[in-house]
């Protein structure tokens, strides 16, 4: 994210944020953060991140299942969206696990290049 500047700043500045990011905590211990903006009536449209040391260490599932539940606690989506890197093939498994379903590929420019993005779909 250091790479984006103007990403960085808004995910660090409370005003810009607004109340669409949260800390991921286990046990006091940060773990992640979680986005969230309501992009319809229906429709959450999220971002999230693990910590990267914890990263491949099979806690992906669980981040993921603990960050749904809030949500559907909070906003009661019928649909949650998230788009993911296609390089990061880990990521994407363990969306397909949850029951997200491909949408679209894309290209996006972000931390100072182009990249692939795969745009998917979760029903609640």
């Amino acid at each position: 994210m250091e790479a984006d500047k103007e990403d960085l700043e808004e995910f660090l500045d409370p005003q810009k944020r607004g109340n669409t990011t949260y800390a991921v905590l286990n046990n006091n211990e940060l773990i992640g953060f979680l986005s969230a903006k309501q992009t319809d009536d229906l429709t959450v449209e999220i971002g999230l991140g693990l910590r990267p040391e914890l990263t491949g260490r099979g806690y992906g599932e669980a981040f993921l299942k603990t960050s749904i539940a809030f949500l559907r606690s909070k906003l009661n989506p019928e649909k949650i969206n998230l788009s993911v890197a296609t390089f990061n093939q880990r990521a994407i498994k363990v969306y397909k696990k949850i029951g997200f379903k491909e949408l679209n590929i894309f290209m996006q420019e972000t931390n100072g290049d182009t990249y692939e993005f795969l745009k998917m779909e979760l029903d609640c």
